[in-house]
């Protein structure tokens, strides 16, 4: 299968009550199977299509998962290790803004329920083709097969941010 992506990149900004995301991805827009832009909602299964992803652990154990669809959709779960309990994460709704160019697709989003203090974070992207075939994109894919859920692949530290 050719790649769908010539590249993707994310800015992420820590600011003291929320992380800011910016996920720039580099491809033929029309070779991508996108959602329609939708009132934004929480929805579960959003990772089976187009869809940017950030995990958030700290200290204590755990982590959190969001997803980001271009549809404005998003979905949050807090899990209590590695695949275990995953719940829903109770959370105001995370702003999403996302564009779409003939070459590029771009998403802004900014989650006020981020984890404070030490964390470490995991960015991901799911790309679906026009013929729903998969791929997946990550900082850091620790095994043969993607899973964005170990924690081997969880690879950026950020601080806590300081007044």
């Amino acid at each position: 299968m050719p790649a769908l992506a010539h590249a993707v990149r994310v800015h992420v900004r820590r600011e003291p009550d929320a992380l800011a995301l910016r996920y720039v991805l580099a491809a033929d827009a029309a070779s991508l199977r996108l959602p329609p832009r939708r009132a934004p909602r929480r929805r579960d299964g959003l990772w089976r299509h187009t869809c940017f992803e950030l995990f958030v652990s700290a200290e204590g154990g755990g982590y959190d998962e969001f997803n980001f669809a271009p549809s404005g959709e998003w979905a949050a779960y807090r899990f209590a290790g590695y695949r275990r309990e995953g719940t829903a994460l109770e959370c105001a709704a995370p702003t999403i803004v996302s564009r779409v160019g003939k070459r590029r697709l771009e998403l802004e989003a900014a989650v006020a329920c981020a984890r404070r203090g030490r964390v470490t974070l995991g960015l991901c992207a799911v790309l679906e083709d026009v013929q729903g075939r998969l791929s997946y994109w990550a900082l850091r894919h620790p095994g043969m097969a993607p899973d964005f859920h170990r924690a081997e692949g969880f690879a950026l530290e950020l601080d806590e941010v300081r007044d």
